[in-house]
């Protein structure tokens, strides 16, 4: 049997909240990530889809509801990048936004080492009632997993 693979996560705002926001939620998301904002039909309303990569099934569906997802704590989806370059340009793009829009937030962090593994990432959320922790994970001689992402 095949090992699962991320496909989607449907995030569920208050009601008028994607309404209101939906155009900032895809500026943000498309300029930030070059993700693609789709308008999509769904539960008898109009969904954003945010989609990681057109060549992929990866993506993030917003849609409204009268209860919504509420996460005041860490909760957060996992971006990896290849390299500590592009997790620090997105770092930068994110301040940028957050010069602009005080609701950007951000979170950094010291580089994470444990066991030959070192983990260099911040989190970032706008609008959304979730973290995206954007990270690089580098591996030191002899700590490299069995199994990893490999994209052809």
């Amino acid at each position: 049997m095949s090992q699962p693979r991320f496909n989607h996560m449907e995030l569920t705002l208050p009601k008028g909240a994607l309404a209101e926001h939906r155009a900032e939620i895809a500026a943000f998301h498309r300029d930030l990530f070059d993700w693609e904002a789709l308008d999509v039909p769904i539960l008898k309303q109009t969904g954003l889809l945010l989609r990681t990569d057109p060549e992929t099934s990866q993506f993030i569906l917003l849609t409204e509801q009268r209860e919504a997802l509420s996460s005041p704590g860490y909760d957060h989806l996992g971006l990896l990048y290849d390299t500590r370059e592009e997790v620090d340009a997105l770092l930068e793009k994110a301040r940028a936004w957050q010069e602009r829009d005080g609701r950007v937030e951000i979170k950094e962090y010291e580089d994470l080492e444990t066991g030959g593994v070192t983990v260099h990432a911040f989190y970032v959320r706008y609008l959304l009632p979730i973290w995206l922790d954007v990270q690089t994970i580098t591996y030191a001689e002899g700590s490299q997993p069995a199994k990893c992402w490999v994209y052809a």
